[in-house]
């Protein structure tokens, strides 16, 4: 078609560097859908030209949205195409453009925070630090260039893939390739998620199983450790070499829970409130009750 209406590249190039701001309007209420109608803005002028049709998209694009500023990218990209084809006159509504959205937020979201937060930006932050720790000027220079080369690169080539791939999703509108996508996406958010439940809860049985008296020669003696730095040279090689740290060995549940399944208990926590997700009990709900019953069981000596 002649008169077809196409996003270019500086369009699309313009929406990217707004999606830079998308939390720039956070709120309690809607999240980031501020920063993510601001970002759309761009396309909106251009694929639509009346009041009427750029009203009607900037509320649609008003509702609801939330997940990791970076991985918003893709979803961008997608609700690009989206736009797009609908300004074409594809039988795109305002129902299928949110159910991307909403459809591709919630998965991508349990990626963003291992990778980005967890993995690229601490190991960056090292490389800088230890190069600040040696009086080098570069350290932080080098941590700054990289970590924006790295997100910028992230979001350009993920919105680019999103819009590409967001055709294909138009042309299929029974939703099976959009059902494909976020099946994928919801796999590894989960698989991240699930590898970090040992390290985000945290759950420490305070009871003591048993104790025992250890034999002379099986701990450290302080008492006939010598005087200064010669003494604390000589407990540091005394516990290298297996000696307690006390006379007596005292065995908590804890321990034998950690010995059987480390972070066994964690993890049946997290069950649990999948389960309790599960048969609709409210968030909120499960977060007073885990305060509840985290402060009764510290007051009885249990955790």
């Amino acid at each position: 078609m002649a008169n077809e209406l196409r996003l270019s590249k500086k369009d699309r190039i313009s929406v990217w560097w707004r999606s830079t701001f998308i939390q720039g309007s956070w709120n309690y209420e809607r999240m980031q859908n501020g920063g993510w109608a601001y970002t759309m803005i761009p396309a909106i002028k251009k694929l639509y030209k009346s009041k009427e049709d750029r009203s009607s998209a900037l509320k649609r694009h008003l509702e609801f949205f939330n997940t990791h500023p970076y991985v918003a990218s893709p979803i961008i990209g997608v609700t690009l195409a989206l736009e797009e084809e609908r300004a074409n006159g594809a039988p795109v509504d305002d129902t299928a453009i949110q159910g991307v959205k909403v459809g591709m937020m919630g998965p991508l979201a349990g990626i963003g925070d291992p990778v980005f937060w967890f993995t690229v930006r601490p190991i960056l932050g090292a490389l800088g630090a230890s190069l600040a720790l040696t009086g080098n000027i570069l350290g932080p220079i080098i941590f700054f260039v990289l970590w924006n080369l790295i997100r910028m690169g992230f979001t350009w080539y993920t919105q680019e893939f999103g819009y590409k791939a967001g055709s294909k999703i138009t042309d299929d509108l029974s939703g099976g390739l959009l059902q494909d996508i976020t099946k994928g996406a919801s796999i590894l958010g989960m698989f991240i998620l699930g590898s970090l439940v040992n390290r985000w809860v945290s759950v420490k049985f305070a009871p003591v199983v048993s104790e025992v008296e250890l034999s002379k020669g099986a701990y450290i003696e302080w008492d006939k450790l010598p005087a200064g730095a010669e003494g604390i040279k000589t407990a540091l090689q005394q516990q290298a070499a297996g000696l307690s740290l006390e006379p007596v060995k005292v065995t908590t549940l804890q321990a034998n829970l950690d010995s059987l399944i480390p972070g066994l208990a964690g993890l049946l926590i997290t069950l649990l409130c999948m389960w309790l997700l599960k048969k609709k009990v409210s968030p909120i709900v499960m977060i007073l009750g885990l305060f509840a019953v985290g402060i009764v069981f510290h007051l009885i000596h249990l955790m």
